[in-house]
């Protein structure tokens, strides 16, 4: 299994710090999850119908009349390779690293390609992530779908992953996925960052019909549980909650900016759910701030490390606390930089 934020466990064991001594800024989860209501015993008892009201919430919510309900956007990632016979695939790089591995393991011709490059690749397939991670990178919608009408001549794919868009939507495309203006595009969208839902495994694919007939082959039958739905339903409808949300997590997500910057750790990137750092030492300031129990994402090419959000006052202290250290050891980091 790829390396992923979290691990928690793991790291309790290496560093001999309890669970619950640890401070999670690894994952790019919000730290705020969604309040759920109990749910009721009867949707543990049956089977998920696809009648249940949740297509028409998500519908809603993303403002796309076609989704296809899935356990989670990661099922998508492998499921999609799975669809298409064999073809050459452009993947961003650096970004998620579950992407080019889906696509090679069936057989396709992978290249991996950088932010300034991939919107104008000769591959069959674009994948990419919008905003990025875990750099936060963002392309422009316009830029998409001038990218995806240019790919259309060629009977040609684009696939945006928008697991990052919930409160960074500006260039989202879920609305027009698989509509006529962009029949080759497929979006995905999950509600484990945003939600901080993550353990219930929910996400959605928007594309054409033709699409989903492709990839039910692949899942099989009921791809998401009767809980996971019931989850999704009263999440996805409830605007009040979502809109205070975004608020919280842009403003956590500058104050955390902020804060790394004073200490000489400048993002180069970020999103509302996380800031990216560049540093030749990254694993150097890992380790050091994991003996401190502050779990952070750790990356070595390019050199870099993703903080994600605090959870309360507390977990701010405790990282400006450490982050303090930081620049005591290693004197002003910046002068650092990848």
């Amino acid at each position: 299994m790829r390396e992923h934020g979290g691990g928690l466990r793991a790291a309790s064991r290496r560093y001999g710090i309890a669970l619950e001594g640890w401070i999670d800024l690894s994952t790019g989860i919000a730290p705020w999850p969604y309040p759920l209501p109990a749910i009721p015993p009867e949707v543990w008892q049956r089977l998920p119908e696809n009648d249940d009201g949740l297509l028409e919430i998500a519908q809603g919510y993303y403002g796309a009349a076609q989704l296809m309900p899935l356990n989670g956007s990661q099922a998508a990632i492998l499921a999609l390779p799975r669809v298409f016979a064999p073809r050459t695939v452009a993947v961003l790089a650096p970004s998620y690293s579950e992407y080019a591995p889906a696509w090679r393991a069936v057989g396709h011709s992978v290249c991996e390609s950088p932010a300034g490059e991939i919107l104008h690749s000769a591959a069959d397939v674009i994948m990419l992530a919008n905003p990025n991670n875990p750099d936060g990178t963002r392309f422009a919608r316009e830029a998409l779908l001038a990218a995806a009408e240019r790919l259309r001549v060629g009977r040609r794919w684009l696939i945006v992953d928008e697991a990052f868009a919930d409160a960074d939507d500006e260039n989202s495309l879920v609305r027009l996925a698989g509509t006529g203006e962009a029949p080759n595009l497929i979006v995905l969208r999950s509600l484990g960052k945003f939600f901080g839902l993550a353990g219930a495994r929910v996400g959605f694919c928007a594309a054409r019909p033709a699409m989903f007939t492709r990839l039910e082959r692949q899942l099989g039958p009921w791809p998401l549980g009767n809980p996971a739905r019931f989850v999704a339903k009263v999440g996805l409808g409830d605007t009040a909650w979502q809109a205070a949300q975004k608020r919280k997590l842009q403003a956590a997500s500058a104050r955390l900016a902020q804060r790394l910057a004073e200490y000489g750790l400048a993002p180069c990137g970020g999103t509302a759910l996380f800031q990216y750092v560049r540093h030749a030492d990254a694993a150097a300031l890992h380790e050091f701030l994991a003996r401190r129990g502050i779990l952070v994402r750790c990356f070595a090419e390019p050199s870099a490390l993703r903080f994600g959000l605090p959870e309360n006052e507390g977990a701010w202290i405790r990282l400006e606390n450490a982050l303090g250290d930081v620049t005591g050891r290693y004197g002003n980091p910046a002068n650092s930089s990848a």
